[in-house]
């Protein structure tokens, strides 16, 4: 597994999910570019249905105007939105340029709906109480 790869199976969203399904999720995903000072995700904003992974560069994450936290390569971010059409919980916004690789829910439940993958009712399931417990 990359590095990335394993820092996504470390997520408690994905708590108990094998490291074979964490990789063929991640090959199905695009990637999104975005510049200095760019607004990636803005606090109570309806949820677009993805969450970001960080491949390069370093983002702000604040709440309410307040300085969460910083994070970089592996760290992702918006996750919950995997899951659910909530609003969206902080404002993310690039520190420098930033590429991510793009999780959306369509590439859950096209893996969910993909008779050759491994992914089933179980771990969205198991997706969701972790989901629920943080």
């Amino acid at each position: 597994m990359s590095e990335i790869e394993k820092k996504v199976h470390d997520l408690r969203v994905f708590a108990g999910i094998s490291e074979e399904i964490i990789v063929e999720l991640l090959s199905n995903c695009e990637t999104e570019v975005f510049t200095l000072g760019e607004t990636i995700i803005e606090e109570w904003a309806l949820s677009n249905g993805k969450g970001y992974i960080i491949k390069s560069g370093e983002v702000l994450v604040s709440r309410a105007g307040e300085e969460i936290s910083r994070l970089g390569h592996s760290d992702m971010f918006g996750e919950i939105a995997l899951l659910n059409e909530e609003q969206r919980t902080a404002t993310v916004e690039a520190l420098s340029d930033v590429e991510t690789i793009v999780m959306t829910q369509q590439d859950i439940l096209n893996m969910l709906n993909n008779d050759e993958s491994n992914i089933n009712k179980e771990i969205i399931r198991r997706m969701e109480m972790n989901l629920e417990e943080m």
